[in-house]
């Protein structure tokens, strides 16, 4: 087993450990939600906690950790006799992002089952991280139904395993702990809720603490031995400090000016429920243990809502995380002071870092100076900083014209007119559900009908690889003829590994919508182009709640451009859009030419997921940029291209006014699909269209007669 890297040797990332160490300190906090970019020793720093942690004690040979004071009265290991019981460190348990669902909550034997006739249970992860710590790398990219199952332990505090008539139930209290990049994508509300405490990360941009992250990590990296070795006396220090402040928890007094705070906290940022106002109290009072003191403070309660509700006063998918601290600070100082009760010893602030010891070390648990992790970087806090905290601009349109990240942008001559401001998009809607025709097999959402792991059992078929979900009744149907050939004697049926047979379901999957947005001139009306992107906003609102990857192609001037490849952040896509500007001449030949380029490529990456093409034109097309020709004939042949390779399309058609060209229609008749107006797009009105989707796409012939005509 390798050497984990230090919990006091990660630099900086003081909200991150603090986080951590008041879990550690009152599991009832709820857990953490770590959000950040690439490399700032998130999961390093999650990793090493469980070394902070005290031992548990367990009854020997249960392997659902009961305690011997309190064993569960339904463990399926029970019942337990009277014991002393043994001790073990804390364990820390790591779910795979492609875990399945009988690796997460156990499995039964089907083997003996079917064999010997009993009933033999395997268990899970749930049962291996309970009283310990569940960690989710990725957590943003986890399956729904693993989602879904951690939903309910994390809510019941047990694990249920019903199937093939077999039920088992079995304590699952665990600290749930998640890592993400937000730019691969956001959390349901619903798992979002469950963590007790959020936390932002981010690289540091002081050259001497990005020194400091390069020298921890080379040197751990030469002798991890050694270099833990060097760090574990601030390892025990911490340990020991997170005994004491356990054993100081339960005399901590929350007075009700305290209560008072939370709650006008929670009513004042207006978080849904009531789970704020509990968590908020849990962490004040962890945070007043962890310093040593017996009475939450002013401090307290406002450290306490900075890590638990930001990720709580979200509205919808698009808004980003965060809370107003001087918001915060008017609410509390409508509240008076109380007087901090005397402590002997009282402990420095554990938001702060002390100065490094002699040795370069800490002074203190608390870790060193601010800085990065191992694995990249460390954070600077989410509010503040000066011109050293200034992030790279994100999307290359907003980098300095000289800089040579910076597009080049057409002139006015070469782009048929200069280029205005982006405006805002208007108000999302409710769209009705777009899916693409046919049974698909990829990815687990909530848009397209699909073969997947859960849903609905449709049949059974011999198994392709390794047996994932029996069907008990095929499997019995093609065994029983064998029996007395096989000389069966109990009560048992006699398998073969060629009676085995793999129930087949039916789901639905996340697909990729591709958004074509046209931001030429003739679409530059601001009311019009506020409109559009309303409309595609609501389409992006609908991807997000089905779990699908969304990219954007632009096209003005002379060009199309991809403004954001294939990706599962729907919140990166929607950034982008609020800053499309518009003008010029309309290339929308080349712009379905860059989406079939696109599609092709990603047909390549992830060939089981299947495109929905969505292009937003009013149809008319005016250049043909660098291709040449006439714009008209290259739009037609591009679209027909498009439709050759079974690309679903659905054409939003933007045109308006009291003359209408009908050219957005002709454009749908070229790619195989529906038009819809802006208006026709909503939930409401838009009934039909998903069949007329279906019945476009599944009859190439169609195209031929389209064509003709």
């Amino acid at each position: 087993m390798s050497t984990p890297y230090p919990f006091t040797a990660v630099v900086g990332q003081t909200d991150l450990r603090l986080a951590l160490l008041l879990n550690a300190v009152s599991p009832a906090v709820g857990g953490v939600l770590v959000r950040g970019e690439k490399g700032t020793a998130k999961s390093t720093a999650v990793r090493a906690l469980s070394a902070l942690l005290p031992a548990v004690d367990v009854v020997p040979g249960c392997r659902f950790s009961c305690a011997p004071a309190a064993p569960d009265p339904d463990c399926p290991d029970g019942p337990h006799e009277d014991s002393p019981g043994s001790a073990r460190p804390a364990r820390m348990v790591e779910l795979p992002v492609g875990a399945s669902e009988d690796r997460l909550v156990g499995a039964l034997d089907i083997e003996r089952a079917l064999a010997e006739g009993v009933k033999a249970f395997e268990p899970g992860l749930l049962a291996d991280a309970h009283r310990g710590i569940l960690y989710v790398d990725e957590v943003n990219l986890l399956h729904d139904h693993l989602i879904d199952l951690l939903l309910d332990a994390a809510a019941m505090g047990a694990s249920y395993v019903e199937r093939e008539g077999v039920s088992v139930r079995h304590a699952a209290r665990f600290l749930l702990v998640g890592t993400m990049n937000p730019e691969e994508g956001e959390l349901r509300p619903q798992l979002l809720d469950r963590f007790g405490l959020t936390v932002e990360v981010a690289a540091s941009r002081e050259p001497a603490q990005r020194v400091e992250v390069v020298r921890r990590r080379l040197s751990y990296e030469d002798d991890p031995a050694g270099f833990a070795a060097r760090w574990s006396g601030d390892e025990s220090e911490v340990r020991a400090r997170v005994v004491a402040a356990r054993a100081l928890l339960p005399q901590v007094r929350l007075s009700d000016n305290a209560l008072l705070q939370i709650a006008a906290t929670c009513a004042g940022f207006e978080v849904d429920g009531m789970r704020a106002d509990i968590v908020m109290a849990r962490t004040a009072t962890a945070l007043a243990a962890w310093a040593g003191r017996t009475a939450v403070l002013k401090e307290d309660v406002r450290q306490a809502a900075l890590l638990a509700l930001p990720h709580r006063r979200r509205r919808n998918p698009f808004d980003a995380p965060g809370l107003d601290e001087d918001k915060l600070d008017e609410i509390l100082d409508r509240f008076p002071d109380e007087e901090p009760e005397d402590d002997p010893d009282p402990e420095p602030d554990p938001g702060t870092d002390p100065e490094p010891g002699p040795d370069g070390g800490p002074e203190n648990p608390q870790g060193p100076d601010d800085g990065g992790g191992p694995d990249g970087g460390g954070a600077v806090p989410p509010q503040g900083g000066g011109p050293q905290d200034a992030q790279p601009p994100a999307d290359p349109a907003e980098a300095p014209a000289d800089s040579p990240e910076a597009p080049r942008q057409p002139s006015a001559q070469e782009d048929g007119g200069p280029e205005q401001a982006a405006v805002r998009a208007a108000e999302p809607f409710r769209t009705k559900m777009l899916s693409v025709p046919g049974l698909g097999e990829g990815a687990a959402g909530r848009r397209s009908r699909a073969r997947t792991a859960h849903g609905r059992t449709t049949g059974a078929q011999r198994p392709r690889g390794q047996l994932t979900k029996l069907h008990l009744a095929a499997t019995v149907h093609a065994a029983a003829p064998h029996q007395k050939a096989r000389g069966r004697a109990g009560r048992g049926l006699v398998i073969r590994k060629d009676d085995l047979r793999q129930a087949t379901r039916e789901g639905r999957e996340g697909n990729l919508v591709l958004f074509v947005v046209d931001a030429s001139g003739s679409m530059a009306a601001r009311q019009r182009m506020s409109a559009v992107k309303g409309a595609v906003l609501s389409l992006l609102l609908d991807a997000y709640q089905r779990r699908d990857k969304v990219g954007l192609v632009t096209f003005r001037g002379a060009a199309a451009q991809l403004a954001l490849p294939p990706t599962s952040s729907v919140d990166a896509a929607a950034a982008r859009l609020e800053k499309l500007p518009t003008g010029g001449r309309t290339p929308l030949g080349p712009g379905l030419l860059k989406a079939h380029e696109v599609l092709r490529i990603e047909r390549l990456r992830d060939p089981s997921r299947r495109p929905l093409l969505v292009v937003v034109t009013d149809g008319r097309a005016t250049s043909a940029g660098a291709v040449g020709g006439d714009p008209r004939e290259l739009t037609a042949r591009s679209a027909r291209l498009l439709a050759a390779d079974g690309v679903a399309s659905v054409v939003v058609d933007c045109e308006s006014g009291p003359v209408r060209l009908g050219l957005a229609g002709a454009l749908a008749a070229d790619l195989g699909g529906p038009a819809v107006t802006l208006d026709g797009l909503r939930a409401d009105s838009l009934a039909g269209l998903v069949k007329d989707v279906r019945t476009a796409v599944t009859t190439p012939a169609s195209h031929t007669t389209r064509r003709a005509a």
